[in-house]
Order: C-alpha cells, then sequence, then structure tokens
C-alpha cells in the first residue's frame, strides 16, 4: 500500500451510506450512554469477534456464517452493563416505526436486526442503577448523522476509562489505493492502558497517517513523573475488576460475506493489541463488529489480506483518537469517579 490516506472525516462515515448517532447521559448521577450505528438502506452484511472473558453482547450468534440472516439494519454500542442493553429495544423500535428490518413476506412485516455490545460503566456518575435505557437507544437513533462522528466522552464513551486514563468514542478511516474505504469506530474501556508509561506516548501513536498525530510528541520528563506519582496515589481498590469492556465497529464499503466480515473482526483485534496493554483480559468483554455495504466489488485474496490490515491499523488510531479527544470528569461529589484525561495528564505532549 503506498501512499494511502484517512478519508474525508477521518472516522466511520467515510463509508458511504452508514450513520451514527449518540445519547449522552451526563447529568448529575450519570455518566453513560449509547452509541448506535444506522446502515444504508437494505442493511449490511455482518460479522463478530468476541474475545474478552466478560462479554455482554445481543445477537451475535445470529451473525454466525452458518446461520440464515445475512444483513443487519444497525448496530449498538452502548453503557451499563447488562443492564444496557435494554437500549436496544429503543432502537429496534424506530427502526420498526421505519419499515426496516428482516421482511417476513408481508407489507410491513418486518424484524429489525441489531446486534449489540455493551461496556462496563456503572457507578461512575454515583448512581449505581443508572443506566441506558430504550428511550437513550430511540434518541441515539433519531440523533445518527453521515456527516460527522462526534468523538470523545459522548454516547458510549461518556463514562468509559482506558486504565488509568479517560476513555471515550474515538474513530479513524482509511482510503486504500484501490479506492476502497476502510473505517472505524471504538468505545475505549479497557482494563488495560492506551499509554506508555515510560514516555507518556499513546502505544499506537505511530500508525498515524500523514500528519495524523503530528500535534502529539513525547511529553516532558516532569509530565510523565507526575503521571506516575498520580498513578501510585490512586487508592488499590479504584481499579477492581469488572469495570472494563472495549466495543467497536470495523466498517467497509467492499463486497465482503459474513464468514469474510468475521474473519476482518478478528484480526481487528489486532488493533486492540496494537493500542492497549493487557487486552482480552478475563474482565474485559472485547468485541469487534465488521459492516460491509457491498459498494464496491469483492476483493481478491491479496486485497483481502491488504484491507483486513487497514481496518487493524484503524482500531488502533480510533483507540488513539478517544484518548485524545476524552476530557476529565470529576463526579467525586456525587460517590462517582475521578477519570483525569491524556491532555490533562500530558500537557507537554500537545503542541499548541
Amino acid at each position: 500500500m503506498t501512499g494511502i490516506v484517512p478519508g474525508p472525516t477521518n472516522s466511520l462515515v467515510d463509508v458511504a451510506g452508514l450513520r451514527v448517532g449518540h445519547c449522552t447521559r451526563d447529568e448529575p448521577g450519570w455518566l453513560t450512554g449509547v452509541t448506535v450505528v444506522v446502515a444504508p438502506e437494505g442493511g449490511a452484511v455482518a460479522g463478530v469477534d468476541v474475545r474478552g472473558g466478560g462479554p455482554g453482547t445481543r445477537e451475535t450468534d445470529l451473525l454466525d456464517p452458518r446461520n440464515l440472516v445475512d444483513r443487519v439494519n444497525a448496530v449498538v454500542l452502548g453503557g451499563g452493563s447488562a443492564l444496557g442493553l435494554a437500549a436496544v429495544d429503543g432502537v429496534m423500535g424506530a427502526l420498526l416505526d421505519d419499515g426496516i428490518g428482516w421482511p417476513m413476506g408481508l407489507p410491513g412485516h418486518v424484524v429489525p436486526i441489531v446486534p449489540s455490545a455493551i461496556l462496563f460503566d456503572l457507578g461512575r456518575g454515583g448512581t449505581w442503577r443508572h443506566h441506558p435505557g430504550a428511550e437513550d437507544g430511540r434518541a441515539a437513533y433519531a440523533s445518527a448523522s453521515s456527516s460527522v462522528v462526534l468523538q470523545g466522552c459522548v454516547g458510549a464513551g461518556t463514562g468509559a476509562k482506558a486504565g488509568g486514563f479517560k476513555g471515550g468514542i474515538g474513530s479513524a478511516s482509511v482510503v486504500l489505493d484501490s479506492g476502497t474505504t476502510v473505517a472505524a469506530l471504538i468505545a475505549v474501556n479497557a482494563v488495560g492502558s492506551a499509554v506508555d508509561a515510560a514516555t507518556g506516548l499513546p502505544y499506537a501513536v505511530g500508525l498515524g497517517l500523514g500528519g495524523e498525530f503530528a500535534h502529539v510528541e513525547r511529553p516532558s520528563a516532569a509530565d510523565v513523573e507526575a503521571s506516575r506519582l498520580a498513578a501510585e496515589a490512586v487508592p488499590a481498590n479504584a481499579g477492581r475488576p469488572g469495570l472494563a469492556t472495549t466495543i467497536g465497529v470495523i466498517a467497509t464499503d467492499a463486497s465482503l460475506t459474513k464468514a469474510q466480515c468475521q474473519k476482518m473482526s478478528g484480526i481487528g483485534h489486532d488493533g486492540y493489541a496494537r493500542a492497549l496493554k493487557p487486552v482480552h483480559t478475563l474482565f474485559d468483554g472485547d468485541t469487534l463488529f465488521t459492516l460491509a455495504t457491498g459498494e464496491r466489488p469483492t476483493p481478491d485474496p491479496v486485497e483481502q489480506t491488504m484491507l483486513m490490515e487497514a481496518g487493524a491499523d484503524c482500531v488502533a488510531r480510533a483507540i488513539v483518537h478517544a484518548l485524545l479527544a476524552a476530557t476529565s470528569v470529576d463526579r467525586s461529589a456525587d460517590g462517582g469517579a475521578v477519570l483525569r484525561s491524556w491532555s490533562d495528564a500530558f500537557p507537554s505532549a500537545l503542541r499548541p
């Protein structure tokens, strides 16, 4: 691959026909949300790969290449742990209102197909029982846009954390030499860190295309030492197991089968491994979906390899974008979390 560049928005909506919407719940007592990726009219071929030891998902068995349904209408990423899967009902209801879903033989008789995954953010806003519900899923669907992808502390990334820093939503894209577009959108909420403690730099910052991360440089020794001391001062139980899971969507405009989408999701997890350490722990439910809209031809095996490798790099780059876009949160007054952003921890690393 030579001269490859990000798409026009460097985000998931560079894959034509996709829309992304968020519902952000960050009022007092809340720190959670929902992100929905809406497929083009007629749906998209999809696959999934679940690697973490503590997943929370819905309709992933349906994506097995051996099973009947070959297209999905949307994918939901949400907070709230297993309770947050309730948000999917709102997205399905909104799709049903719009007459979108798997046809059942009669006009208006459709079943929306909406695979979903959740991450763990319960209690970070201060109230344990606050989690996304059906109304939040419906709101995320209503906000879906093909023009922009908001990043940082929005949607499913509202209450996210990555190691010792604030996590969030990140996205990235690439246009290959063939003209095929690949992109990823990730909600970063990992047990592992996205930051090299020795340098203060995100692990995957070197994967940036062109000047994508040109504004990021190695932090000063003083910032690195201050961050180390701050991490040592955190109470031992503040990062207790269970508060994790990174989830996301890879998308392409190439024509792929369900099996190829599943394989792309599997290779996409390499992007997690490039950007997060440790990854796929027993306390993460790491999950990746792949959507293929089929607007471009089926790639040959060599092109498929390049496509899937590009998807993995998009995942890693999206994780860096999530880290850079996140902002600090202090909900200690409500009994919730204190989550410092990478940019606040390493101010010397960002060029004006």
